[in-house]
């Protein structure tokens, strides 16, 4: 859902505001007057607005379309991280959490013990974000138990859980069909699904840094699947292994096209690569200007999916700031514990609240808005909201 209307309306939006916009150097006039006419930027005009110098401007135009979109709102959400198992039949060169069944630091969480690392946070979270390893011994009777037992315990709790290589595997090991696999689980009670595993869409570049995961196609053909039975998906790309700028703009294209067709995807996450404690040492590694410019560009390539996140998980407070500024609508959420990007080398803390989030969004000049996962209940955050009774969620118009 495009909560600033429909595509029309902030079109149009931009295109006024692009028409004004003064100061765009020469390199970047041919992609400003596309979007004044309010056309598709192709992949040559993605690898001049990475390959152009002038950072503010590439930003400053990322701006104009997510403040078309959605003026000064930045949105956020109150959730947890609950991975279940750390264990994986896969070994990813860029991941630091997986561990194989019998190593030291190898962990299944039951589903009691699942649901009780739920219950200290279930006043305060409306969403719980559950990914994790390839179990081998996990088909979907254990996913079904889990996600029934969560529904059970709390009802009201949006359930975002598994990437599309989980998908794969439970579909795999039970034996099922993925459109299958999706029904039963939203059945169980999934409700939507993180972007999480494209990494980068190229299958010469996933050999080298994940080999053995889902192909590119069938990324995007399981999140095809889930668009088909009702479930909305994120999508994600990891940037700063080995792959070229080529690479990320042929990403943001295929997800582009993956939406015209599906249409289910409601938020892009780009994340660099956190290197400590990891195995490619041949990895590029992304400077902070570059983490800005892909956040930025990304804004501009994918016209059809409505938000991009600045994921301060990821990303840390500054640049996260920073990002909001010059494309990203978006910066996630409280996350009372997180363990994935904390393997990697995140150092971003983990005991940050709501005012903490509505501050960082006010010190860029936006309004904190908390939204729900899917993003069609939203209120404005007021600093009073967490000194007594929340109020609800509600549909929130949009400046």
């Amino acid at each position: 859902m495009d909560v600033a209307g429909s595509h029309s309306d902030w079109q149009q939006r931009l295109t006024n505001s692009a028409a004004s916009e003064l100061g765009v150097p020469a390199g970047l006039e041919t992609i400003r007057q596309k979007l004044v006419r309010g056309e598709r930027l192709t992949l040559q005009d993605g690898i001049r607005l990475f390959e152009n110098t002038d950072l503010p401007a590439v930003t400053r135009l990322a701006d104009l379309v997510k403040h078309s979109r959605f003026a000064d709102e930045v949105y956020f959400n109150s959730n947890l991280h609950v991975n279940q198992t750390n264990v994986c039949t896969l070994a990813c060169r860029f991941c630091a959490f997986r561990r194989s069944k019998n190593s030291d630091g190898a962990y299944a969480l039951t589903v009691e013990e699942y649901v009780a690392r739920i219950e200290p946070w279930a006043d305060n979270i409306d969403e719980v974000h559950s990914v994790g390893g390839l179990h081998p011994d996990w088909d979907i009777d254990y996913y079904e138990a889990l996600f029934r037992a969560t529904k059970d315990a709390y009802p009201n709790l949006h359930i975002k859980a598994l990437t599309a290589v989980e998908i794969k595997h439970i579909a795999e090991i039970s034996n099922l069909s993925i459109k299958d696999t999706l029904r039963r689980l939203k059945d169980a009670g999934l409700d939507s699904l993180p972007g999480g595993g494209a990494e980068i869409l190229d299958d010469d570049v996933r050999d080298i840094i994940c080999r053995g995961k889902e192909s590119s196609k069938e990324y995007l053909a399981i999140h095809a699947t889930a668009h088909e039975v009702g479930l909305p998906t994120n999508c994600t790309m990891l940037f700063g292994t080995v792959e070229s700028i080529e690479h990320r703009v042929q990403h943001m294209i295929q997800l582009r096209e993956q939406q015209d067709r599906s249409g289910g995807f409601q938020c892009f996450i780009a994340y660099p690569f956190l290197p400590d404690k990891t195995r490619l040492p041949e990895a590029q590694l992304a400077t902070g200007v570059e983490i800005l410019r892909t956040i930025a560009v990304s804004r501009l390539m994918l016209d059809n999916i409505p938000h991009i996140k600045a994921y301060r998980m990821n990303l840390g407070d500054h640049i996260a700031e920073l990002a909001l500024s010059g494309g990203a609508d978006d910066i996630d959420g409280t996350v009372g514990h997180e363990e994935i990007m904390h393997e990697a080398g995140s150092t971003t803390a983990l005991d940050d609240d709501r005012q903490h989030l509505a501050s960082l969004i006010r010190d860029i000049g936006g309004i904190p808005v908390q939204r729900n996962t899917i993003y069609t209940r939203f209120r404005r955050f007021e600093d009073d909201d967490d000194r007594g009774s929340r109020p609800p969620l509600s549909v929130l118009p949009m400046a």
